[in-house]
C-alpha cells in the first residue's frame, strides 16, 4: 500500500467540503488523497495536471468534480491538428448583415477538461496560457474576461511520448498542483469491475455546492493566515530546489506563491483558519514536482517519481518552524 493511501482523511468531517469529497468518491473510488488534492486545487483558484497511464480514472475524476458543483463544464479532446481557434473561438462572417460575430470556444466555461493536452501542438497549447494565468482570452483585437470560477483540469500520459508535444516549462508552471493517480488497490479495483461503467456512477451523483458557495470558499482560502515563519519555511523549500545538485531547473517564485496558496486550501479543508508546516509539507511534492527538471533523467514518467523522492529528501532536511 502506498504512503498516500495510508494517510487518514484530511477533510474536516461533517463540513460541506467533506460532502463534496464523499460525493466525488461515488464515481472515483479508492483514491481519497487524489480527490482531496483536486478539491484543494479548485479552492485555491488554481489548475490541476493529472498525469498517469490510460485507464486510471483521470477523465472520470474530472467529470465527477463537475457533477458536484453548479458550474458549466466543457471538455476538449486535444489532437495534433487542433488550432487555437478550436479552443478560444473565432469570429464568423454573417453575409446577411455584413458583420462578424464571435463564436465562443469551449474555454468559455467554469470547469474545463483539457484531455490529453500534450497531444496538441505548442501553438494550440499556448492558447491556454493567457486563460490559465490571466483569466481572459484575446481574440483578434479584443480581450474577453472569463467567468469565475475558472478551473482547468488537464490530463496527459507522460509514459507515452510517441505523437506528443511535451508541455513547456512556462505552461507547466501554470498548474498549481500535479497528481499521479496510480492503480487502485486490489479490493477497490474488484469493486470497480463489479460495479459497471463510469456513466452509471456519474449519473447517481448529486450537486453539493452552488457556484456562490464555491466562490465564497475560494475567498475564504485567501483569508487563511500564514505566519512569517511559514513564509520563511516555504521559501527555504523553494530555494533548496535551486541549489540542489539533483535539479537542472529549480522552482520559480510563482511556485512558492502557489505552494502557499495550496497550503491555505488544505488548511481550510482541515477546518483551520491558519497554515501549519504539515500543510506545506502535504502539498509541496505536488506543487513542485512538475516544475523541476531533474538532472540526467531521460524519461518524463520516471523523472516525476524521482523528483518527488528528491523533494521529500529536501523536506526532511529543512527544519520546520
Amino acid at each position: 500500500m502506498s504512503l498516500e493511501a495510508k494517510r487518514p482523511p484530511e477533510t474536516q468531517p461533517g463540513s460541506p467540503l467533506a460532502n463534496v469529497v464523499a460525493e466525488i468518491e461515488k464515481a472515483f473510488l479508492g483514491k481519497r488523497h487524489v480527490v482531496e488534492l483536486s478539491v484543494a486545487t479548485l479552492l485555491a483558484g488554481g489548475h490541476l495536471l493529472l498525469e498517469d497511464v490510460p485507464g486510471t480514472g483521470k477523465t472520470t475524476l474530472a467529470k465527477a468534480i463537475s457533477r458536484v458543483l453548479d458550474c458549466r463544464f466543457s471538455r476538449i479532446q486535444f489532437t495534433a491538428d487542433m488550432l487555437p481557434s478550436d479552443v478560444v473561438g473565432t469570429s464568423i462572417y454573417n453575409p446577411k448583415d455584413g458583420q462578424f460575430a464571435f463564436r465562443a470556444g469551449p474555454i468559455f466555461t467554469n470547469i474545463l477538461l483539457a484531455d490529453e493536452v500534450n497531444r496538441t501542438s505548442p501553438r494550440t497549447q499556448s492558447s491556454l496560457l493567457e486563460a490559465m494565468n490571466e483569466r481572459q482570452v484575446t481574440v483578434d483585437t479584443g480581450t474577453m474576461e472569463l467567468e469565475s470560477p475558472f478551473f482547468v483540469i488537464a490530463t496527459q500520459n507522460p509514459k507515452e511520448l510517441h505523437g506528443t508535444y511535451p508541455l513547456p516549462e512556462s505552461q507547466l508552471d501554470r498548474f498549481l498542483l500535479s497528481v499521479d493517480i496510480g492503480y487502485p488497490e486490489a479490493a477497490v479495483e474488484k469493486q470497480i469491475l463489479a460495479g459497471g461503467n463510469d456513466s452509471a456512477r456519474l449519473a447517481s451523483m448529486r450537486r453539493v455546492l452552488s457556484k456562490p458557495d464555491l466562490l465564497d470558499l475560494q475567498r475564504r482560502v485567501e483569508q487563511v493566515a500564514a505566519k512569517d515563519s511559514l513564509i520563511d519555511y516555504a521559501y527555504a523549500i523553494v530555494s533548496a530546489t535551486r541549489s540542489s545538485p539533483h535539479f537542472e531547473l529549480g522552482a520559480s517564485p510563482r511556485a512558492g506563491i502557489q505552494l502557499i496558496r495550496a497550503a491555505r486550501a488544505v488548511a481550510l479543508m482541515r477546518g483551520r483558519s491558519y497554515v501549519t508546516p504539515d500543510d506545506v509539507r502535504r502539498v509541496a511534492p505536488h506543487a513542485l514536482a512538475h516544475r523541476l527538471l531533474l538532472k540526467s533523467s531521460s524519461q518524463v514518467f520516471a523523472g516525476r517519481s524521482q523528483a518527488i523522492a528528491k523533494i521529500e529528501e529536501l523536506l526532511d532536511s529543512i527544519p520546520a518552524p
